[in-house]
């Protein structure tokens, strides 16, 4: 064992989170001193961890084994330029978050609270155990602890029924993806899993093209079974909005980016040799993930639940993003594969950003008007000015507007697609403009959507809302520091490109020149560039102008009149648009899709439901498969020993014929 920098500053850091968990658990019943010093103090780890990322990206990758009780099976870590941008990614967001708790937990009740921390502090323990595994052993341990962690995170609010099955579904599906990935493990260590399955032998693993298809498919099964991709998603829906807000920054913005972090260690680094296929298929199934993700939030009337759908559009974008350089990569094309992986970790990073703001802002909401139905919300802007200035700017960057960040990382996955072309295969050449094409069209969704989320919840008439406060200093605070990161991001792309050099020079062997003066270049100057910069510069000057002009020819006092409503005025928020009646062309068009129900409620209110076709068409017809099995295998339990007994004496036979 050699002594390194960054991989004691991040074991460090873990130690003390979870060392906080435990002096939060004890403290719990304090509830002032719990929150005033426990979260502050993890906000400062946070920032050690981020260190420890920041140090790693130019340090000589390390490792350090620990032997425990099972010899055979070390617990062993590494770090690496790779791992140190994900640290980098968690502690950023883990900082903002820990401040945003230290004022939204005031109000959790005293046994909640203390459990609260315990599983929130090994919810970031697990995670960054996920960053610094280099066997599957000390992996399958960390991915474990993320997510039973996670899952008590989910029950937190326990009476609920919504929150029992939000908890459910998601136990089920994260341990079927543990399963696959643990499957998937088996084939690529070989003998060598007898022994923890240490991760540099995995790597070139000696396979056959149908086993690394299949150790492929396994890995990549498991790890979209946490990522939320389609059609393992039904878990996020549900989970995100019986979460606490700062859980569901936390899940949305670092949990999910751990598969993604799970697919490059394993699926981008472990196969010498890529099958073709492989490529193509990610970025479908990222495609459709997009695509199907934007179309349910568009039409959600839940603050926490559009979010989380919009979390499936983006997480889709990655995955395109990540399939793209898996093709070029297959094709050696290994410039285009790290532009393509730069656009899809620059989006991971936004995505961490954007949807932390989003989360929290929404938490937010629900702590000054009571509620997060879109339905009973409005006129927000007008008593929480500062959350919604925030909110407006985490909207703007998730929508993909310049010059936010939102805008630079789809900008350079569109310039990945224009360089299909270099591919010898002329039928990929064909088929990826269609596909740029299905990520434009989700894109101008997801700003479609957006607009609804921020002109129902802020703009308008309020809906009911009558007692409604600003969010506390510490939460406004959170908000600030993301939305700042949103346009530093944004205005300076750059500079994180820079950042991701040693990672790609790691990946792929080569990086990209990114940056020509303020102009963002990632080929050449011919083909395409970008300055957020001088747009920004240009877009202000073109308003200030504009302003001056309007004021010099028209400017005189102000005087108040009544809006112009088409001869009526609007007496009461009834009269404006609702969520549902925002997306009234999205719900014809994709009826089919929606399967949308309309039901009146007590009052004479309709109301309309939308379906979920995926759990309908499939987990539906499995869930009743599962009962039918469960039936039959009930009558073989007789409650007779003897019969139990016969039972266990043909299942050895069976395994010594086997064995044999």
């Amino acid at each position: 064992m050699t002594s390194c920098l960054p991989l004691d500053l991040a074991t460090g850091a873990l130690l003390l989170w979870l060392g906080l968990g435990l002096l939060g658990f004890l403290l719990g019943g304090w509830l002032a001193l719990a929150c005033r010093l426990v979260f502050p103090l993890s906000s400062v780890v946070a920032l050690l961890l981020t260190t420890a990322g920041f140090t790693a990206l130019t340090a000589t990758p390390d490792d350090l084994q620990l032997r425990g009780s099972l010899p055979a099976l070390p617990w062993s870590f590494q770090i690496d330029p790779l791992s140190g941008f994900f640290l980098i990614l968690l502690g950023l967001l883990a900082f903002a978050v820990a401040l945003f708790a230290t004022g939204y937990f005031r109000s959790l009740p005293g046994p909640d609270l203390r459990r609260l921390l315990l599983q929130y502090h090994s919810f970031l323990l697990g995670m960054g155990l996920v960053l610094l595994a280099a066997n599957a052993f000390t992996f399958l341990v960390a991915w474990e602890i993320m997510a039973l962690a996670s899952y008590f995170l989910v029950v937190t609010e326990h009476e609920e029924a919504d929150s029992q099955r939000a908890g459910f579904l998601y136990l089920l599906i994260a341990h079927l993806g543990a399963l696959s990935i643990l499957l998937g493990f088996v084939l690529l260590a070989g003998a060598t899993i007898a022994q923890g399955g240490p991760f540099s032998a995995m790597l070139n693993a000696p396979l056959n093209p149908f086993w690394a298809s299949t150790a492929f498919l396994l890995t990549f099964f498991g790890f979209s079974a946490k990522a939320g991709l389609l059609p393992l998603h039904i878990w996020l829906p549900d989970a995100h909005p019986a979460a606490p807000a700062p859980v569901s920054a936390l899940m949305s913005g670092a949990m999910l980016q751990m598969a993604f972090y799970g697919m490059l260690r394993v699926d981008f680094l472990f196969f010498g040799k890529l099958a073709l296929w492989w490529g193509p298929f990610v970025l479908v199934v990222g495609l459709a993930t997009a695509l199907f993700g934007v179309l349910f939030a568009a039409v959600q009337t839940d603050m926490k639940r559009l979010l989380a759908y919009s979390s499936m559009e983006n997480m889709g974008l990655i995955m395109v993003a990540f399939g793209l350089a898996l093709i070029f990569r297959a094709h050696g094309l290994n410039a285009l594969a790290a532009l393509a992986l730069a656009a899809a970790l620059y989006h991971a990073l936004n995505h961490a950003f954007f949807k932390g703001l989003l989360f929290l802002g929404s938490g937010s909401v629900l702590h000054g008007a009571g509620s997060v139905a879109m339905d009973h919300l409005g006129g927000l802007i007008r008593r929480m000015p500062q959350t919604a200035f925030f909110m407006l700017l985490g909207t703007l960057a998730i929508a993909g507007l310049p010059p936010l960040n939102g805008f630079a990382s789809e900008w350079l996955l569109l310039q990945a697609f224009l360089l299909s072309p270099a591919l010898p295969q002329s039928t990929l050449s064909a088929v990826l403009p269609l596909a740029a094409s299905g990520v434009v069209l989700a894109v101008a969704l997801a700003a479609y959507a957006m607009v609804k989320f921020y002109g129902i919840t802020f703009l308008g008439q309020a809906r009911g809302t009558r007692h409604v406060h600003e969010a506390g200093r510490w939460e406004r605070s959170a908000m600030a520091l993301l939305s700042l990161a949103c346009i530093f991001l944004g205005l300076f792309p750059g500079v994180l490109l820079n950042l991701l050099h040693p990672v790609l020079l790691e990946m792929l062997g080569q990086g990209f020149a990114v940056q020509q003066g303020l102009w963002l270049t990632p080929v050449s100057a011919q083909r395409a560039s970008y300055s957020p910069v001088i747009f920004f510069l240009g877009m202000a000057t073109a308003l200030g102008l504009g302003f001056l002009l309007i004021w010099s020819l028209f400017g005189r006092p102000l005087r108040r009149v009544p809006v112009w409503a088409c001869g009526f005025p609007v007496r009461t928020s009834a009269m404006q648009d609702s969520p549902l009646g925002f997306v009234q062309p999205l719900l014809r068009i994709f009826a089919p899709l929606y399967q949308a129900e309309r039901q009146a409620d007590d009052a004479g209110r309709w109301r309309v439901r939308i379906g979920e076709p995926v759990y309908r068409g499939i987990y539906q017809p499995l869930n009743r498969i599962v009962l039918w099995l469960s039936a039959q295998v009930l009558r073989l339990q007789q409650g007779r020993i003897t019969l139990y007994l016969l039972y266990s004496f043909l299942t050895l036979l069976i395994l010594l014929a086997i064995w044999r």
